[in-house]
């Protein structure tokens, strides 16, 4: 299968057209539809049905779409691995939830990368399920995520519990609902914590799924949420938010995911704390 056609495959799906995605990649149309019928004639069905209106994904085109993406950026990195720069001996793949970046993710990767000078590393945010096919795929070495999983080339070590702390942007008391707060999905744990704990019938006005960006709305227009302790720890010192008085902590644990082929390749991975 050629991975351009590959690639003009995806491209068209991003750009819904079949004139804009050869602009991006810098070819005729006529080019464009000349790649996307060779791959579907190695597939032996249509992936697009292509108007003038634009492109859209059949069935076959659906369950082809991650498979695709699969392919390019198993492309992209062996390209990366086999064109290492001089000095260093392999690439390590890391993955790891959006969430845990900015506390976790980004201790455990640095203190990798400083012990291991000799190696390239690179790093990917990614949801749950992304992380699993890519670690089943082999495209990822290994992960940092809030729940373990289960695999016969998987290796799932819970590695830290973090605290969860209720902080605000002004002092207060804790108190069963405040219209300033803002509810933050840490993950299964912390949703059954947080309803055992804080049982009314209110609702948050605002909600979101990533700490980083409650964090953010926070310093910029106030309120307040559970937010994990080493992301709050500095702005606390610095005293642009404040320890919600009373208020119980939750915790959610951290797992270490890792490919049992990738630690003969790279055998301190499972040693490795932040």
């Amino acid at each position: 299968m050629n991975i351009i056609a590959v690639q003009t495959f995806l491209a068209v799906v991003e750009c819904g057209n079949l004139n804009k995605a050869a602009d991006r990649l810098n070819v005729t149309q006529s080019t464009v539809s000349a790649r996307l019928d060779a791959l579907d004639a190695a597939l032996g069905q249509p992936l697009l049905v292509r108007s003038r209106r634009g492109a859209q994904l059949t069935r076959a085109g659906f369950a082809f779409r991650a498979h695709a993406e699969t392919i390019v950026r198993s492309w992209d990195q062996a390209r990366s691995a086999v064109g290492l720069p001089t000095g260093f001996s392999a690439l390590f793949s890391f993955a790891c939830e959006v969430d845990l970046w900015p506390s976790a993710g980004r201790l455990w990767f640095d203190a990798a990368r400083r012990a291991h000078p000799e190696i390239a590393f690179e790093a990917w945010p990614a949801s749950q399920d992304e992380i699993k096919a890519w670690l089943a795929s082999g495209l990822t070495d290994a992960a940092l995520t809030t729940e373990p999983f289960a695999g016969p080339d998987l290796t799932s070590t819970e590695l830290i519990v973090e605290r969860l702390i209720q902080v605000s942007s002004c002092p207060r008391t804790a108190q069963d609902w405040h219209p300033d707060y803002i509810y933050v999905d840490h993950g299964a744990k912390f949703r059954r914590q947080h309803s055992e704990t804080w049982s009314n019938e209110q609702t948050a006005s605002v909600a979101y799924a990533c700490g980083a960006w409650a964090l953010d709305h926070l310093l910029t227009e106030g309120g307040s949420a559970y937010l994990p302790w080493p992301v709050c720890k500095p702005h606390l010192e610095s005293g642009r938010l404040h320890r919600v008085d009373g208020s119980p902590e939750f915790t959610r644990a951290i797992y270490r995911i890792v490919r049992t082929s990738s630690q003969t390749a790279f055998p301190w991975v499972c040693d490795m704390k932040p």
